[in-house]
């Protein structure tokens, strides 16, 4: 036929705006929202299913190009150790009502995901006016991290005699250190019962 081998091989390259191929687009997308955790072999089974017989490497294809990949599930940390030695607290708050600031501190640690890895973030709040008054980030969780916090937040605030601070049962909170530097700012300490953040 006097055409060029390359004539043979030749693909368009705007095969997407077709209407059927963008139906199958709407479709895979629509299955990854649905189900985040279809890969392209799941996903090619389904659409089998509905009757629609497409190549998994084009299913592939298309989930790679839209970045609809599995959506990688989210690993639990713990930032709560009540296994320890220190004295555990009772609940001065469980019935309290707050009238003004500076009549009880609540403290807690977080996390918080980053590229790589987790940083850890201890806050102290005033929990009348919800304020964060002293916060810490660190890539370790410890007692340093919750003094760091708590000292930021004596600095702010200078705080009057019996503010209760009430936290978890955390080793961090409950270490010989931290509770030295409640008592010598004349805290009432409190904790919540075990499993009741």
């Amino acid at each position: 036929m006097n055409l060029p081998r390359s004539s043979y091989y030749y693909r368009p390259t705007s095969s997407d705006s077709s209407p059927e191929q963008q139906a199958l687009i709407d479709r895979i997308e629509g299955l990854a929202e649905e189900f985040p955790r279809y890969g392209y072999r799941k996903v090619t089974a389904q659409l089998h299913r509905e009757g629609l017989l497409v190549n998994h490497k084009k299913i592939q294809r298309i989930m790679r190009e839209r970045g609809l990949g599995v959506k990688k599930r989210r690993r639990f940390v713990r930032t709560t150790d009540s296994h320890h030695p220190y004295p555990v607290y009772p609940n001065l708050i469980k019935h309290q009502v707050m009238t003004g600031i500076n009549q009880v501190w609540v403290a807690d640690l977080t996390y918080i995901r980053i590229t790589m890895a987790f940083v850890y973030l201890a806050v102290i709040l005033d929990l009348y006016s919800r304020k964060a008054i002293g916060y810490a980030l660190s890539d370790q969780i410890n007692t340093d991290l919750s003094l760091t916090a708590l000292q930021m937040a004596l600095q702010r605030r200078d705080p009057p005699r019996g503010v209760i601070h009430h936290s978890d049962r955390g080793v961090q909170y409950a270490a010989h250190e931290y509770i030295d530097v409640l008592r010598a700012h004349l805290f009432r300490i409190s904790m919540s019962r075990k499993g009741n953040p």
